[in-house]
Formats: structure tokens, C-alpha cells, sequence
């Protein structure tokens, strides 16, 4: 109970102090390639079926996985040996999936990582080499070619009664693993809008974009067009220089604006609140309910010389503790996160109970926020 009980005061102590660091009044900025992503400047997924050659009999069982099979045998008659209609057993491949991020203007023979992971019921891939692949996008052409060897983070080891696996074995990366062989055309210079797209869309953050953007240049080139989207028309000056605008715009300072949240994990009871959250005023109480049954067995024996018989049973001791110790606690009118915080401190809340808390607060119409459960 002690031990608990420290533990339970170090974590609201940690929590207390943690919020302490960060002024109730404190605005922070940011650069706007920091909150927005300029349209179509992005990246473009890459996937492709492959097989990885060269493992310690830790690949595919080619008699219960038939497209690892099919795959070898194609595999082998582009290279000119014909091994249909024989008896494959080889447990040293495994039939992969293979995936990439291809870099907005990747050029040819550039070269990115790939992800290989294992598509049958391979145990590891860890020293495996994956044989040429093309990989496609979402419009099926092929955009780069993957080959090489596979480095897994993870083990795996087995004995005759006990085995242990650390990492996921059946998932690997090769380091600059595929060449670019197709680029994907964006004339960047011949843009005479660019539009800007908030990673969190919001009408004061978009507007604050907008000005800044203006200020900037002495026009009024830019305008919010809605919550996630800011349009800026190219000026004159910037008419085939692109690349300089962009740099200038993104370097802009702004003070993003946020929602009041609330959002909850409870899988893992964490609790995130936000800056801007207000409650209104309203007296909290939180106790413990604590109903402890313990099962004592027992044995009664027969005198002696009679003719009784032994009998065995289980008694029941209940023991009901109520947390004495809560208090009632008036928290005002519009206090902010610290105040909040220290509020449910006095408390000697658990993240857990902060949970159910914050949930009685919102039903109670006295928290001014948005909760999100995740």
C-alpha cells in the first residue's frame, strides 16, 4: 500500500511540475512549412510482389504456399531453367510485399529505401536477399526497381521445448534499396497558383497564414479560400522563379490557432489538454470504493472414536474501506489548464480517474471543450 501510494505521488508530482514549464500566457509561433504542405509537393506510394532468396530454412513451405511455388517456377523460367512438373522443397525463399515512399521530384537513378515484409509463412527474413522488383504506383506503372539485402531489426530463435522471438523477423528494410527508373512530371516553374493545405485546418490559422503571406510581399495576393486551404497567386515578380517564393513563404512566422480539446486514451489512460480548455464553475468530489473478499479454507475433524466424518470448506472474510481522506473541491469560473490541473491535484486523482472526471465535467455542460477518445 505504501509503495502504491508513493508511486501515485511521484506521478502527479511529475505531472504538476511538467505543466509547470510551460507560462499559462505563452504563445508559440511556428514557420509555416512547419503547419501547411504546398499542393503537390508530395510523396507518391510504390508497392510491389517479390521473392527474397537465401534464407536459413526459415522461408515459405512451398507445399502449403502455392503462389511462392508459381512465383519460383516463373521466377526460374525467365532465367532458363525449367523446374515444372519436379518436386520443390526449398524452405530458403519467401514470397514478399514490398513497399516505398517515392520523393516529390525524384530523378532518375536516385535511389530510396524500401520495406520488405513477408507475405506467407516465412519465420524470418533476416539475411534474405530480395531479387529484382518492380514496384508500381496506384496507376500501375512501374517507377523503380527494388533489389538487395534484407536488414531486420528483430530475432527469433528456436530449441527443442522453447523459442523466443524480439522484433518482427518477418519484416526488413534495404537502405537505399530501389532505383528510380521513372519520373513523375510536375512543372513547378509554370504554376501561376499555389495553394497551401493545412496539416490542421482552421479559419483563424488560414486567415493568419494569409496576412502573413501578404505582409510579406505588400499585395494582396493570397486569401484563405476555407479552414485547410490558402491560395497564392504567383506575382509578376515571381514569374518562373518559383523556388525563391516558395523558400520566402515558408520561412513566415505565425501563431497557430487550436480547438479546446480534450483528447483521451483510454487503452492507455493518457490524457491530453489543451491550452484553451475553460471550465465553468462547479464543485468536483472523487473517493474510493475499495471491497476486498478474501476465501480462508478450513478443515473440521470428527471426535475421536466417533463415527463423524471429516469435512473441508471455505469462509469468507469481506473487508470495505472508503476513502475517508476526499474532500469536496470548488473549482471557478473559467480557470485555465494549470489551475485545472492543480485543481484535480488537490484531489489525488489518477490519470485513470481524470478520465471519468473530465467525462462527468462535458456531461455536466461545465467544460468548455471538445473531448476526443481515441
Amino acid at each position: 500500500m505504501f509503495l502504491k501510494k508513493s508511486i501515485k505521488t511521484a506521478m502527479l508530482a511529475l505531472l504538476s511540475a511538467a505543466f509547470s514549464f510551460f507560462p499559462g500566457d505563452a504563445a508559440a509561433s511556428s514557420r509555416i512549412k512547419d503547419i501547411a504542405d504546398f499542393e503537390g509537393v508530395r510523396d507518391n506510394q510504390l508497392v510491389g510482389y517479390g521473392l527474397v532468396v537465401g534464407l536459413n530454412g526459415t522461408g515459405d513451405n512451398v507445399k502449403s504456399v502455392d503462389f511462392t511455388k508459381e512465383s519460383l517456377i516463373s521466377m526460374l523460367d525467365q532465367i532458363g531453367v525449367n523446374a515444372r512438373g519436379g518436386q520443390i522443397k526449398a524452405k530458403n525463399i519467401a514470397s514478399v510485399v514490398v513497399t516505398a515512399n517515392l520523393p516529390a521530384f525524384a530523378r532518375q537513378g536516385s535511389r530510396i529505401d524500401v520495406m520488405v515484409s513477408a507475405l506467407g509463412d516465412a519465420k524470418n527474413l533476416q539475411g534474405g536477399t530480395l531479387l529484382a522488383t518492380p514496384m508500381v504506383g496506384a496507376n500501375g506503372e512501374v517507377y523503380a526497381v527494388a533489389q538487395g539485402q534484407i536488414a531486420t531489426g528483430g530475432i527469433s530463435g528456436r530449441g527443442a521445448t522453447q523459442s523466443v522471438v524480439r522484433g518482427v523477423p518477418t519484416s526488413g528494410r534495404i537502405a537505399s534499396g530501389a532505383i528510380v527508373e521513372n519520373e513523375i512530371p510536375f512543372e513547378l516553374d509554370s504554376l501561376e497558383t499555389i495553394r497551401l493545405a493545412l496539416r490542421n485546418p482552421d479559419f483563424t490559422t488560414a486567415r493568419r497564414v494569409s496576412d502573413a503571406i501578404n505582409a510579406m510581399l505588400g499585395t494582396t495576393a493570397s486569401k484563405a479560400l476555407d479552414p485547410g486551404t490558402v491560395a497564392l497567386d504567383v506575382p509578376n515578380a515571381y514569374r518562373g522563379k518559383i523556388v525563391d517564393l516558395m523558400t520566402k513563404v515558408e520561412q513566415l512566422q505565425i501563431q497557430p490557432d487550436q480547438l479546446a480539446k480534450v483528447v483521451i486514451d483510454e487503452s492507455s489512460g493518457i490524457v491530453v489538454i489543451g491550452k484553451d480548455v475553460k471550465i465553468n464553475r462547479l464543485a468536483i468530489a472523487q473517493g474510493n470504493l475499495t471491497i476486498k473478499i478474501t476465501d480462508v479454507p478450513f478443515v473440521s475433524q470428527p471426535l475421536p472414536f466417533s463415527n463423524g466424518t471429516t469435512v473441508t470448506g471455505v469462509t469468507s472474510l469481506v473487508d470495505i474501506n472508503e476513502d475517508v481522506d476526499s474532500k469536496l473541491s470548488v473549482l471557478n469560473t473559467g480557470v485555465n489548464l494549470q489551475e485545472l490541473v492543480d485543481g484535480l491535484n488537490t484531489l489525488g486523482v489518477t490519470p485513470r480517474d481524470l478520465i471519468s472526471i473530465l467525462q462527468a465535467i462535458k456531461a455536466s455542460g461545465a467544460l468548455q471543450a471538445e473531448i476526443e477518445v481515441i
